[in-house]
């Protein structure tokens, strides 16, 4: 089963990551998927057929590959992107967009949270203000959430993808480079990769009354 199929009781992970972005008023999506998953993009456009939903088909050598192919499709304005794998109660994720969409300082905003169930976390450092110091390494303040607002603007000076392998690399350019890179907390995400992340999920959806 395609990873964004899968069902955390019952709703699939690209069913709950869309129907978030609808509720935030967005109307036009771009998914990208690998050539093996064209069923999801089937299955998306059948259960959104009001939304003006973009599906690139393409395998990519890397996340930071998928990325790259989304959001230089989307313009010099902000834009909001994410991965298909995390789970974190509604509310907290209006709060994010809100706070990010706020953050006019920014060119990306990211998600993170202090809460770490994932195998291969990206620590990140912040400031203060929420300002990202420094990503990666074995400790930090708290960790990637899946979750960006993003200014269109960095894809034109961003490094073509057969010169970087992960997104998280893209992550540290930008900091690297000095681009002004924030951070929104969520006090707790669920990273789905392993069967024990699927029943975290439901639990913690369960405990904030949210739909399981």
């Amino acid at each position: 089963m395609p990873k964004s199929m899968v069902p955390i009781a019952d709703i699939p992970l690209i069913e709950r990551v869309v129907s978030n972005f609808v509720k935030t008023g967005i109307t036009q999506l771009r998914i990208i998927f690998n050539e093996d998953d064209r069923e999801c993009a089937t299955f998306v456009r059948e259960r959104f057929p009001s939304l003006d939903i973009q599906c690139i088909v393409k395998t990519t050598r890397s996340s930071y590959e998928s990325f790259w192919e989304v959001g230089r499709r989307s313009g010099p304005g902000r834009v909001l992107m994410s991965t298909v794998d995390w789970i974190c109660p509604e509310p907290a994720f209006h709060r994010f967009v809100d706070q990010a969409i706020s953050c006019r300082q920014a060119s990306v905003v990211l998600a993170v949270t202090p809460f770490v169930a994932d195998e291969k976390p990206l620590w990140v450092n912040l400031d203060p203000s929420g300002r990202v110091t420094a990503i990666g390494g074995a400790s930090g303040d708290v960790v990637t959430a899946g979750l960006y607002l993003v200014s269109g603007a960095i894809f034109s000076q961003a490094p073509h993808p057969s010169t970087l392998g992960r997104l998280r690399d893209f992550l540290t350019w930008l900091v690297t480079e000095g681009e002004p890179v924030y951070g929104v907390v969520i006090d707790r995400v669920i990273d789905v990769d392993r069967a024990e992340d699927l029943q975290l999920a439901e639990a913690l959806l369960r405990k904030e009354g949210c739909r399981v």
